[in-house]
């Protein structure tokens, strides 16, 4: 039995035994739905992550974490379906929700924050994604400092926005420290490393640095 088969046969069963709103029987769909969206299954992952979020609501409230980590991975869902207007709305959803589940400084509003910089970049508004993302950094470093992976994710973001905004130097400059320090952290082999690493290769090559 393949890997995607064996959550299917998991979601079935705790479906049976458990009822379909059980909290157990919705972690199950979500990882399930994870296994989908990497096989490319967008809509059956989608329809599997509205399932969640409606029974989170009902459950839990829009204002519970586990609610708003579901409408998240739906938000970036229905993103790369290319309904960009309806994730941005539910992205500013969840960073207002955000503040008051987590607070300013907490770990997963500042991601919600990074999440909705690419939803805004992607609709062409890149001065409201740098805005974003300078602020989210800002607190990032302050918080955390340069070297947490939440931080260097967001500077890669914010340097790419840069790059397409024709800053190319500056864009360049802070892929190149966000390759140095992934270096530095988690070694050449790590996964976030290389892709650092190529984004950096992409800029040199494209801008004949």
């Amino acid at each position: 039995m393949s890997d995607i088969s064996e959550h299917e046969a998991r979601v079935a069963e705790l479906r049976r035994s458990l009822g379909e709103e059980h909290p157990e029987t919705l972690a199950a769909m979500l990882d399930l739905a994870e296994r989908r969206w990497a096989e490319g299954r967008l809509g059956a992952a989608r329809a599997l992550e509205e399932q969640v979020v409606a029974a989170r609501v009902q459950q839990l409230g829009e204002k519970h974490a586990d609610t708003l980590k579901a409408m998240g991975k739906l938000a970036t869902t229905i993103g790369a379906q290319g309904d960009l207007a309806r994730a941005r709305q539910m992205q500013e959803r969840i960073v207002e929700l955000s503040h008051e589940v987590w607070g300013e400084e907490g770990r997963d509003t500042l991601r919600a924050l990074n999440n909705l910089a690419g939803t805004v970049a992607a609709q062409g508004d890149l001065d409201g994604a740098r805005e974003l993302l300078e602020y989210a950094i800002a607190r990032m470093r302050e918080l955390w400092g340069e070297d947490d992976g939440d931080s260097l994710a967001a500077m890669g973001n914010l340097a790419a926005i840069l790059w397409q905004m024709g800053e190319r130097d500056e864009a360049y400059w802070l892929q190149h420290q966000v390759v140095e320090t992934r270096r530095r952290v988690s070694g050449d082999d790590d996964p976030a490393t290389r892709a650092a690493i190529a984004a950096l290769k992409t800029m040199g090559r494209d801008g004949g640095i």
